[in-house]
C-alpha cells in the first residue's frame, strides 16, 4: 500500500496575525508543512488570494487548493485526516 502524499499546504498571513501565529503553531506541532506567503510584504499574492477567495484578511489557508478562512481547527482537522 502506498502512502497518501502529504498535503499540499499554503498559508497567507501577516506579521501581526494572531490568528496566523496560532496556525503556524498548530501546523508545526502537528507536523504539517506549509509554504506561508506574508500578504503584507507581497502585494501580488494579497491580490491573487482576494481574487480566488473573495477574502482580504488572513489568515487563509488552502489545502490542496481548497480555501479555509481563518483558523478553524475542525476544518483543517477534517481535510488534513488528523484527529
Amino acid at each position: 500500500m502506498q502512502a497518501k502524499p502529504a498535503p499540499k499546504v499554503i498559508m497567507f498571513t501577516t506579521p501581526t496575525c494572531s490568528f496566523c501565529t496560532l496556525a503556524k503553531r498548530y501546523f508545526n506541532e502537528k507536523n504539517i508543512r506549509f509554504k506561508e506567503v506574508d500578504v503584507s510584504r507581497n502585494p501580488s499574492a494579497a491580490m491573487d488570494l482576494q481574487k480566488r477567495t473573495g477574502q482580504t484578511g488572513v489568515p487563509v489557508i488552502l489545502i490542496n487548493n481548497r480555501p479555509i478562512v481563518g483558523f478553524d481547527k475542525p476544518k483543517i482537522n477534517k481535510m488534513l485526516d488528523l484527529k
